[in-house]
């Protein structure tokens, strides 16, 4: 944990990015998670990596009680095909394991794209390491990753 730790403290150091990481128990649902962390639902934000038909990879950024819409993400990226990887998959191509996924020290760097409703606050995602969230601006994120900003989810 320390070494993923190191890795992603550095990589938002680079990109000038303030975070936050904090210990938390394993929580068993998005409403134990939120509660845990005093925060709403929405305010956790999932990073799923997603695979194209190239075998390249991107990263959609859906707060908690959505999911991702898979016709205007496609649309928005500009192909037919997309998909979540196995697992196998998704740590080979960011370094980490689901569950921990973030774009913050990527072991590769994959576009960008956030839901346009984690715009505007603080959230909390994966610190690439179990048992831990990483809280940040999303807006800093957004910028410091040059991410796409378009309403790609939908309520669960």
């Amino acid at each position: 944990m320390p070494d993923t730790h190191a890795r992603v403290r550095e990589a938002a150091a680079e990109r000038g990015l303030e975070i936050e990481i904090r210990e938390r128990p394993e929580a068993s649902s998005l409403q134990e998670a939120a509660e845990m962390l005093g925060i709403s639902q929405s305010d956790i934000v999932k990073t799923l990596v997603v695979k194209r038909s190239d075998d390249t990879y991107l990263f959609a950024l859906v707060p908690g009680g959505r999911s991702i819409s898979w016709p205007k993400l496609r649309a928005l990226v500009g192909v037919n095909k997309l998909r979540l990887p196995e697992p196998e998959l998704a740590l080979a191509a960011t370094g980490y394991e689901r569950g921990t996924i973030t774009p913050i020290g990527s072991s590769r760097e994959w576009p960008v794209f956030a839901d346009e409703t984690i715009a505007g606050r603080r959230v909390a995602m994966g610190a690439g390491a179990h048992g831990c969230s990483l809280f940040v601006e999303a807006d800093e994120l957004i910028r410091a990753y040059d991410a796409t900003v378009a309403d790609i989810s939908v309520p669960e």
